[in-house]
């Protein structure tokens, strides 16, 4: 059995989350691409060995030979090409944040809901081993009762003309590297989905954040804290921490820990480090969406659980008192 994919765009991304993976997966063939102008889908094509280049992203859903697509076009405009795709009958994989808003991935997946399609979001770190391993320790109870759940994703991205800071399609660090942080927070603390108590924006343009942060509390009465940027004194932070009534769980780059981390844990007076394979976490997380198309295995950031993630970040932007995205 083989999964064949086509991408929506020719987005920088596209290599090391879906070209490169698919080259040592077996199961998987990237076989077209469509992007804003065929030039630019052909130029992408040939630097990756992709067959076939279609001149619009219409004809691309429409190819016969294709089972799935890659969405991986800018934010605003995921929902619209995940809808049409699923109304074109393949399955989807789609890049993070889901859609611009809570309204738009409630409408997704509810028409995910009524195919027999796999929607997936492209949280790749959620299907690495780490993660899958903080979310274990935490649901063992070695931490105790959860206390604080801390979450931060900051990098620079200085090139303010980037698209992602483009409000008109549903730009912003939260959108952007917030996302992350948002579900990391939910993975972490216990699986909950959290209301936002306040939020800090810091402002590239008006209604447009280069940085974020924001205080939670969850269900079960434990507080968090996410923390993002594009552009502050935070230049580079990517860690979660986890602490509850009888120790802590720290990590350093729980995203990619294939480029470099730390894991620690400290309970009773004791600490120890644990080690996770160099594997790309892309590379677990096409497996996943691959074992979800071919075998009918359930995934973790699906369509539903995307409405969650995208509830909070409707909630963040309303406590900072920005305007929640809208589809492009």
């Amino acid at each position: 059995m083989s999964l064949r994919i086509g991408i929506l765009g020719a987005a920088s991304i596209a290599p090391a989350a879906l070209v490169k993976p698919a080259s040592s997966n077996s199961s998987v063939s990237v076989k077209a691409v469509a992007a804003r102008s065929k030039e630019r889908a052909q130029a992408f094509a040939t630097r990756h060995g992709i067959a076939r280049v279609h001149a619009s992203y219409e004809a691309l859903l429409a190819d016969p030979d294709l089972d799935a697509v890659y969405n991986p076009l800018p934010n605003g405009l995921h929902g619209r090409w995940t809808r049409a795709a699923l109304e074109a009958g393949k399955h989807v994989l789609c890049e993070k944040p889901f859609t611009a808003n809570a309204a738009e991935a409630r409408e997704i997946a509810r028409l995910a809901g009524e195919s027999d399609r796999v929607v997936m979001e492209a949280f790749h770190y959620r299907y690495h081993p780490l993660a899958l391993r903080v979310e274990e320790i935490v649901a063992s109870g070695e931490l105790g009762t959860l206390e604080r759940v801390e979450t931060a994703l900051c990098f620079p991205l200085p090139k303010f003309s980037d698209i992602r800071y483009n409000l008109g399609l549903a730009g912003g660090a939260t959108m952007d590297a917030g996302c992350y942080a948002v579900h990391m927070a939910r993975t972490f603390g216990g699986g909950e989905t959290p209301s936002v108590v306040s939020a800090t924006a810091k402002l590239r343009s008006p209604g447009v954040d280069r940085a974020m942060t924001a205080e939670l509390r969850y269900p079960s009465g434990h507080t968090g804290r996410v923390e993002c940027s594009m552009w502050s004194s935070s230049v580079l932070k990517i860690s979660a921490k986890v602490t509850g009534s009888k120790g802590s769980l720290s990590v350093i780059n729980p995203l990619m820990p294939q480029a470099y981390h730390r894991f620690s844990v400290r309970v009773g007076g004791a600490r120890r480090t644990e080690k996770f394979p160099r594997r790309a976490t892309y590379e677990y997380q096409l497996d996943a969406f691959a074992a979800a198309v071919l075998h009918g295995e359930p995934v973790k950031t699906s369509a539903a659980d995307a409405v969650e993630t995208m509830t909070v970040i409707d909630e963040i932007y309303r406590a900072a008192g920005l305007p929640v995205r809208e589809p492009s």
